[in-house]
This record gives structure tokens, C-alpha cells and sequence, in this order.
């Protein structure tokens, strides 16, 4: 296949691996069940995969298992190397990824295509992080001996990723697992399983060995994960998804004492005071709601909008929402895709239908789509009063729910009343009052009049009930590094 090609929807489909990717080999699995991968905007199949079975994941953990010494073994130039090879097939591979990501998960293309770059940016960081792991030397204070601190590969990784960013999710836990001299079993989301898939295959065209990453895609998550959580070779356990479900991995993960990184539900608050622009203030709402069809864990949840400026705040989102086109991702100027699934847009459905009955305005939208594909109206509710439900559950659609504050206090108190703390953002001119925000808001992230805050170079997670351990930045590389301590006798004495 040629390199810097574009690939019909069918020529891709056709490209994309159905096997689970097992010690550098493609298998069927053990299982004669399979997994039908959905289009959202219409209903369709767009490819049958493998369903692994629980000894399939044993097998891929066997494999993760067999290759971690020796690539632990492997130069850290190297491994850099290999992840950046990645990066710039990804590079030449970008409409393909895009086009793949937009018919099973349903965001536009113009927005998978900001995904590939975004998840790119994974592999070339810790590519260059893989050759700056460092430790340290020096005398103890007692001045009997001499301390050494190295770093170590923490071992066979289990990486579960969502569905909702299939490349980004990925990369953002594979690149920096790899990086540190780590084999990993990763198991992608069975509503998007197949970028993934094509993912591994780009991999091993860029010189990855065989077992360091090995993929496997199931409709039984639980019943695959469970056994592989309780090998006792396994050393780390990394999960993106719901809350509920990330607290009962933390069970699981307790009985061997795994190393865990857990990025979890959001409820982000979109502060915006008086004394904010307005017309930035919007630019950054729109972005922070409907990006990724406003199914992101960063998207903007709550805005909490000063009294004052509530209603031309409310008017001017009103009027650009209502500019935003609905249809395929692959449709020329769509801008709303298909939620995921039908369960969406009833989760969606429901929590408008429950503000409005509390007394909130509907402004624009509130309903799903009739039709083919599992469409919902881009919405705006005004004036949601405290208790409702969209105030204090993930919404995970294209809805703004705007609730007004009276002065500082008030908008923090509404702000941090949730169990949640990914991410916040603050739109005001105030340096002063942006910098009591950062300390007062509880959350693990912010932005300060921008409306988007991820980034490969910075530490991604939360605090509360949003998760542990951080992706992305400096910090990343570290959640796959254990620290060894040792202690030598004084060399002079």
C-alpha cells in the first residue's frame, strides 16, 4: 500500500486488521463470536472483528509478558526512535485515521483530523522523553555512603482506553508506556474498537517487535479484563472511562498492589464573569461544549455566568448553536455528529426534559432527531435551578446548561459542589481574581480564557472522584517508572 494515500471508506474498511494482534501475529481468537462494529449516523456495520475470549487475554498478557525484558533491554534511543517512525507515518496516514475515526465514532472529520494531530503529538513527545529518564547521585548525609536513585520500567502494562478519542486515548497511554521500556495489552473500547486496530498495524510498520503491544477487542470487557488484573505479572493498570467502573477496577487492581492511573468522569465548570469579553468568553464556550459533539470528559458541563451578563451570554450562544449543522461526520460542513449510541441520547433527552420540569428555559434545541442515526438537537437551558440533574451528572451531548451567580464566592461555591475535578474554566480580565481561581477551584486542570487546555506537553487528570496519576507532560513518562533506591559504602574510606 502506497504511503501518503487516501483510501475510500471501503478500501480502508478493507485495510483495517479483524484479528486481535498478539505477540506480532494477527489471530482469529478462540472464540467463534464476533463483534459487529457500528457507523452511528447510520446504523450500519462497518466491519465484524474478533471477540476475544478471557484466555485470549491471557495470551496477549503471556506475549506482553515474554517481550518486557528484552525491551525493557532495548536503548532508549531506540524505543525513542520506533515512536517517532510512528509519528510520521501517522503523519502521512492522517486522512485515513481521521476518515476511520469519524465513521466508528461519528465526530467530522475536520475534527478527527485535529485528533490525529493531537494524538501525533503523543508519539513525538515521548519519543523524546524516552532517552531523559534520569536518576540521581549523590553523598548521604551522613557522609558514610553514597546514594543512587535509578528508574525502571514498572513492567506488562493493561491499558483500557474509551471510545470517545480512539487514537488520542491510545497514544496517550501507549507512547509513554513504550517509551519507559514497558509491554503493554491494550483493550480499546467496544464501540470504537477499530482505530486501534489499524493503529498496532501502524506500529508494526514502524519497527515495533512483536509482543511489545498487543491489542484485543471484545463485547465481554469485564470477563476478559478480570482474569488479566489478577495475574500476578501484571504491574500496571491504566483506565479512562466512567467513574463506577473505574472504582471497581481500583477493587480488582488492590488485590495485586498494581500501579494504577485512572482518568475519570468530568462535571467542568465555565465560569465567566462580568468583567469577561463576551465575545471570547462564547468563542471559548463553543469549544469547550461541542467539541467532539460535546462527548469529551473536558467538556464544559456547567456554565455558571455572572447575573449581569447571564443573558446576552445566553443570547449570543443561542445564536451561534443554532448556526451548527447536524448530520454524517463525513458530510461537507457538519459540524454536530451522531452521538455514540442510542443510550446517549436518551442520557441526553432526559437530563434537558428534567431541567426544563425544574424550571429552566429551553432556548434552542432539546430533542433527538428523528431518523436514521443517533442524532440530538445542539441544546441551550437557561436559568437551571440547583438539584437538577444536568447540574450534577456528565452530560455527554451537545447541551450548554447555563446557571447564573451572584459574586466570587458564589460562583466558586457552585463551581467545586460536585464530587468530580477534572477540569475548569475561568473567563474573567481580572489577573488577580484568575489567580484566586486557580487555587480555588478543585480541579486538576484549567483554563484561563481558553476554551481548550489539553496538550501532550502537559500533565492531563484530576483530583476527587476524576482519578490519579497524570497523562501527557513530563509527568506521563513517570507513571510507568518505578524508583530504586540503593546505597553504597563510602568509596574513599
Amino acid at each position: 500500500m502506497p504511503e501518503n494515500r487516501k483510501l475510500t471508506e471501503a478500501e480502508l474498511l478493507a485495510d483495517v486488521p479483524d484479528g486481535l494482534y498478539i505477540g506480532g501475529e494477527w489471530a482469529p481468537g478462540e472464540r467463534p463470536s464476533a463483534l459487529d462494529v457500528l457507523d452511528p449516523s447510520t446504523g450500519r456495520v462497518l466491519k465484524t472483528i474478533a471477540d476475544a475470549s478471557p484466555a485470549d487475554g491471557i495470551r496477549a498478557l503471556d506475549a506482553a509478558v515474554d517481550a518486557a525484558d528484552s525491551w525493557a533491554a532495548t536503548a532508549p534511543r531506540k524505543r525513542g526512535e520506533i515512536l517517532r517512525r510512528a509519528f510520521d507515518l501517522l503523519q502521512e496516514r492522517a486522512d485515513d485515521f481521521a476518515l476511520l475515526m469519524t465513521l466508528e465514532m461519528g465526530k467530522p472529520v475536520a475534527e478527527a483530523r485535529g485528533e490525529v494531530t493531537y494524538g501525533g503529538e503523543f508519539l513525538r513527545w515521548f519519543s523524546e522523553e524516552a532517552v531523559r529518564i534520569t536518576g540521581r547521585y549523590g553523598v548521604n548525609p551522613e557522609g558514610t555512603g553514597r546514594m543512587i536513585v535509578t528508574q525502571h520500567p514498572v513492567g506488562p502494562c493493561y491499558l483500557i482506553t474509551p471510545w470517545n478519542f480512539p487514537l488520542a486515548m491510545a497514544t496517550r497511554k501507549i507512547a509513554p508506556a513504550l517509551a519507559a521500556g514497558c509491554t503493554v495489552v491494550v483493550k480499546p473500547a467496544e464501540l470504537t474498537p477499530l482505530t486501534t486496530l489499524y493503529f498496532a498495524k501502524l506500529m508494526t510498520d514502524a519497527g515495533l517487535p512483536g509482543g511489545v503491544l498487543n491489542v484485543i477487542t471484545t463485547t465481554t470487557s469485564g470477563a476478559v479484563s478480570e482474569p488479566i488484573i489478577a495475574d500476578p505479572r501484571l504491574r500496571k493498570l491504566s483506565f479512562t472511562g466512567s467513574t463506577p467502573v473505574g472504582q471497581k477496577l481500583l477493587q480488582q487492581a488492590s488485590q495485586g498492589v498494581l500501579r494504577t492511573s485512572m482518568e475519570l468522569g468530568g462535571n467542568a465548570p465555565f465560569v465567566v464573569f462580568d468583567d469577561a469579553d463576551l465575545d471570547k468568553a462564547v468563542d471559548g464556550a463553543m469549544l469547550a461544549k461541542f467539541r467532539n459533539i460535546g462527548e469529551a470528559c473536558t467538556a464544559a458541563n456547567r456554565f455558571i455566568v455572572h447575573e449581569a451578563v447571564a443573558e446576552e451570554f445566553a443570547a449570543k450562544v443561542t445564536e451561534r448553536v443554532r448556526g451548527l449543522k447536524v448530520g454524517r461526520g463525513t458530510d461537507d460542513g457538519v459540524t454536530i455528529g451522531p452521538l455514540i449510541d442510542d443510550r446517549a441520547v436518551a442520557k441526553a433527552s432526559a437530563l434537558v426534559t428534567d431541567a426544563v420540569g425544574r424550571g429552566a428555559t429551553l432556548r434552542v434545541g432539546g430533542s433527538a432527531i428523528d431518523g436514521v442515526g443517533t442524532f440530538f438537537e445542539p441544546t441551550v437551558v437557561t436559568d437551571v435551578v440547583a438539584g437538577s440533574d444536568i447540574l450534577r451528572e456528565e452530560i455527554f451531548g451537545p447541551v450548554v446548561a447555563i446557571v447564573p451567580f451572584h459574586d466570587e464566592a458564589d460562583a466558586v461555591r457552585i463551581a467545586n459542589d460536585t464530587e468530580y475535578g477534572l477540569v475548569s474554566y475561568v473567563f474573567t480580565k481580572d489577573l488577580a481574581r484568575g489567580q484566586r481561581m486557580i487555587e480555588s477551584l478543585q480541579t486538576g486542570m484549567m483554563g484561563l480564557n481558553v476554551g481548550v487546555v489539553s496538550n501532550a506537553a502537559a500533565p492531563f487528570g484530576g483530583v476527587k472522584q476524576s482519578g490519579l496519576g497524570r497523562e501527557g507532560g513530563f509527568e506521563g513518562i513517570h507513571e510507568y517508572l518505578s524508583t530504586k533506591y540503593t546505597l553504597t559504602p563510602d568509596p574513599f574510606a
